[in-house]
């Protein structure tokens, strides 16, 4: 490396104009320790900071760029869509032609919205979904994050079941009460809420496989049973794959695993890089959305044609034939690279993926759940995290976030990373 003295002027210099150095949290590097870098450039496998140093990235905008940065032929797309304008404010084709493809790639949507963030589809779906029910609490899972909403933001007391706490100043408690959070995985738990709560319960929502707290996979039978909890007693199933979505695969995680939700919320992929999201689902639950219906939500920049632009042309390339079976191999010499790798540095660790998702725990404990992922040696993987970015290797500043591979990364690219990991659990 270079050095990162400019990296650590600007963060100097930030942190006397935005709260904290950063404009979200995790960019802060409080998690593993040192200075965030400051990037000046993306290209491929590539991120570039103001140092001139290069690192292959598995971050990858915490998702979106499954082409890789800088695609060329999403960047050619969108210097012709900015010649006609940034933002109308007004109904445009793109925005048409871009819900066709997801309503093909999602089957278990009949109508979609557009929005600009994974905050915001999370929140309006529940929003629609607390209508069509008139219902007003709601489940969610410890270590499913869902966007920064009030009533989103809760964490788990002592004990299987417990009704919303603020996780967060600013959240009233009056609103929070209404989010009962429960363990991953633990369809017994949610059985037993169920069963005496459902008249006041409006949906659940999940990620389907959890991307926040590490990469955590569901076990066999959660998801269908909670689709048949859902079912039988009137309660909305909101899957946010706002990760997972085209990610795990073509059809996201709904298709991977065979379960088909009410309500979907997307996010990241869609929009090709650019700020984008989108809720969608059953006809008659959608037909609750301002103006066909009462639920109002809106948005001045939502469907806007750089994003629509960048994710028609994403996801033009994403559907060609072979592309999932592409991302498949690389992802899997990933894995076993990475697991041969801790293996002869008598290294003890979990490794788990789904599609084009993955996160190395470092315990020797099976990760199912919040707890279990806690159990991870967060001391060890900050060391982990120095040791490879010292390598030119970036991945998430913090243990309980997933990793990400694109069409761009390369063998070369998946060998040095595999070398790295070697050299620094080592050292661990």
């Amino acid at each position: 490396m270079k050095g990162i003295n400019k990296s650590k002027r600007l963060f100097r210099k930030a942190q006397g104009l935005i709260p904290g150095g950063v404009n979200s949290p995790v960019r802060a590097f409080k998690a593993v320790g040192g200075q965030p870098l400051f990037i000046s450039h993306a290209k491929g496998s590539k991120i570039y900071d103001v140092d001139g140093n290069a690192y292959i990235d598995y971050v990858l905008s915490w998702g979106p760029m499954i082409l890789g940065h800088a695609h060329p032929s999403v960047v050619k797309a969108l210097k012709a869509a900015i010649e006609k304008g940034t933002s109308y404010g007004a109904p445009t084709e793109l925005e048409v032609k871009l819900a066709e493809m997801v309503l093909k790639a999602y089957p278990s949507m009949d109508k979609v919205r557009m929005v600009n963030s994974g905050t915001e589809a999370t929140m309006s779906a529940i929003r629609v979904a607390r209508g069509f029910t008139k219902r007003d609490r709601i489940i969610k899972f410890e270590g499913c994050y869902h966007g920064h909403a009030d009533g989103l933001l809760v964490k788990a007391g002592s004990g299987a079941t417990t009704f919303g706490v603020p996780d967060s100043p600013g959240v009233p408690r009056s609103y929070a009460r209404n989010t009962i959070t429960l363990p991953f995985n633990d369809l017994k738990a949610v059985k037993a809420v169920v069963e005496k709560d459902w008249k006041n319960i409006a949906c659940i929502i999940l990620e389907p496989v959890v991307g926040n707290i590490g990469c955590v996979l569901p076990k066999r039978g959660f998801l269908e049973g909670l689709r048949k909890i859902t079912k039988k007693y009137g309660i909305v199933l909101i899957f946010d794959e706002v990760m997972t979505g085209f990610r795990v695969s073509y059809g996201g995680a709904q298709a991977y695993y065979g379960v088909e939700p009410d309500m979907t919320c997307l996010g990241k992929v869609i929009g090709g890089g650019l700020p984008v999201g989108a809720y969608g689902g059953k006809a008659e639950i959608m037909s609750m959305v301002s103006p066909e219906g009462p639920v109002y939500q809106a948005g001045t920049l939502s469907g806007n044609p750089l994003a629509m632009t960048a994710g028609i042309t994403t996801l033009k390339i994403l559907s060609r034939k072979g592309t999932y079976e592409r991302l498949e191999q690389k992802g899997l010499a990933l894995e076993e690279g990475l697991k041969d790798a801790a293996k002869r540095a008598g290294v003890k660790t979990r490794f788990y993926r789904a599609g084009t998702m993955f996160c190395t725990y470092f315990t020797d404990r099976e990760v199912y759940d919040y707890q279990t992922a806690k159990q991870a040696d967060t001391e060890r993987f900050a060391r982990f995290f120095a040791g490879m970015l010292k390598r030119g290797v970036n991945i998430a500043p913090s243990q309980f976030e997933a990793g990400f591979i694109s069409l761009a990364h390369t063998d070369k690219d998946i060998e040095k990373t595999v070398r790295a990991a070697y050299d620094v659990m080592k050292s661990l």
